[in-house]
């Protein structure tokens, strides 16, 4: 697999990006994207860590989305803060994270971002539906580590 850095082109990257303000346009929640070439921890953990390092925790509905993918590990989390935890069902994300392994199994890195934001986007929608004193509180820009 691509090094985290050659994995989406600038071009790939400024569509995700476009994609994450869309999908921020019928929602109230922040969604991030953080890439990154391995983990020494696990996945979940490093996720984890990473929500609470890109200040994710500190939105005002408690209702960020971060999506981590480890490229070389070939490996993906969706973790959603708290606020979304409490109010949506157990297996709330599967159906993103189905959406996406099918294109990552197929090396379209981009097309799957654009389908987990897209469908985290409308899956929060129910939840946390935009409103019009919302706020982008968060950077839309892809972290990488």
């Amino acid at each position: 697999m691509p090094e985290a850095i050659d994995l989406l082109t600038r071009n790939e990257e400024l569509e995700v990006v476009e994609a994450i303000r869309l999908a921020e346009g019928q929602t109230s929640g922040e969604i991030r994207v953080h890439i990154e070439r391995s983990s020494v921890a696990p996945h979940f953990d490093r996720a984890r860590e990473l929500f609470h390092l890109l200040k994710m925790d500190n939105t005002k509905l408690q209702n960020g989305v971060l999506i981590y993918l480890a490229s070389d590990d070939k490996q993906f989390v969706i973790l959603g803060d708290k606020g979304i935890d409490a109010v949506v069902e157990n297996d709330f994300w599967d159906c993103t994270k189905d959406a996406m392994a099918e294109h990552f199994r197929n090396g379209d890195f981009k097309q799957g971002l654009i389908a987990g934001i897209s469908r985290a986007g409308e899956r929060l929608q129910q939840y946390f539906p935009w409103q019009n004193d919302d706020t982008d509180e968060l950077s839309n820009e892809i972290s990488k580590g």
